[in-house]
């Protein structure tokens, strides 16, 4: 296809609230070596869109300033050096920033296949939560088949995806959620047991159900959750922390982590390199794409809106109502 001078976007008017989002016209970036570039169909959003949006989250100086870090597209343009991948080829893409536009540029290594059967949405909504679960549930804390894991924000985007991987690999899940709606709704994805913490203390909860303790917390909560997380934790246990909704400030008794031998770990994606990237790339098409398409992992979708009502859908994001992934429509 005949590339255009520009494209239609949503870009970042001023740090705000959802209705800084507004759409406009900027230029179709150019894919360098190494790249592609993506005609987008969909884009996920994600809870850093909306930190960056509010003016709490850095855009590395190599990123494009757009938000929206995973598409579903296909290839029109490639740089120099990406030869996996060749004109009119559908991806599902990690995004170095880039996504909320109709063109999109990529590291080649960040591309997946598009799987067989899946929808723009759905095969969008893939790369933020498979890496990031991938990276931090079983490459960073080690999580193995027996073992018990307790994930908070199960109807999360991320909370979806880590129930569904963490039980394809064997192992017990325990879940927090904030209403009988999500309980269920975890329930239904594959978790042994789904806690309503606005129900009473979620970590008496869990204590009842494990009294020697879990082996894995991904915690997407922080503050408050830290101490507890790690009063939970059994022998050798590891805590992966991946974002801080309530703070990243907690007062802890580290005493635990001596008698116990814990770990704490954590990390997010975006500053990580190329390579790094890549790697967790690699690691995902081989762990989780047979998972998609043996049918042991599904999508959850929970809304789509238009490109240009990225606003609503950062307004629902922030809302905490949804169950699953938010995705935006842009072509296709």
């Amino acid at each position: 296809m005949t590339l255009p001078a520009l494209m239609n976007a949503i870009v970042i008017t001023q740090p705000g609230g959802p209705e800084v989002l507004q759409p406009a016209e900027v230029g179709v970036p150019v894919p360098g070596p190494g790249e592609v570039l993506i005609r987008v169909h969909a884009v996920g959003v994600n809870r850093p869109d909306c930190l960056q949006r509010a003016g709490h989250y850095a855009v590395p100086p190599d990123a494009s300033p757009l938000p929206g870090l995973e598409v579903a597209g296909e290839i029109v343009a490639c740089g120099e050096g990406a030869p996996r991948w060749r004109l009119g080829d559908r991806v599902v893409a990690l995004t170095h920033g880039g996504g909320y536009a109709e063109f999109c540029r990529a590291d080649a290594r960040h591309c997946l296949p598009w799987p067989a059967g899946m929808n723009a949405e759905e095969a969008a909504s893939l790369p933020e939560t498979c890496f990031t679960v991938q990276y931090n549930l079983f490459t960073r804390a080690g999580l193995r088949a027996g073992e018990t894991c307790l994930i908070h924000g199960g109807s999360s985007g991320i909370g979806t995806t880590a129930i569904q991987l963490a039980k394809a690999a064997g192992a017990t899940v325990i879940t927090t959620v904030g209403s009988e709606e999500k309980r269920v709704y975890c329930l239904g994805l594959g978790a042994n047991h789904a806690i309503n913490y606005r129900e009473g203390d979620w970590a008496e909860g869990v204590k009842e159900l494990t009294p020697k303790g879990v082996n894995v917390v991904l915690d997407m909560v922080a503050g408050p959750y830290v101490a507890k997380n790690l009063d939970l934790l059994a022998a050798d246990g590891r805590c992966a922390l991946i974002a801080f909704l309530k703070g990243p400030k907690a007062e802890v008794n580290f005493a635990p982590v001596l008698t116990k031998r814990l770990t704490i770990t954590g990390s997010t994606l975006r500053p990580q390199s190329r390579d790094q990237k890549a790697a967790i790339a690699a690691t995902v098409e081989e762990s989780v794409w047979p998972l998609i398409t043996s049918g042991r992992y599904r999508t959850s979708i929970y809304r789509t809106f238009a490109l240009h009502e990225a606003s609503a859908a950062h307004a629902l994001m922030e809302s905490s109502a949804h169950m699953g992934k938010i995705m935006l429509r842009v072509s296709g």
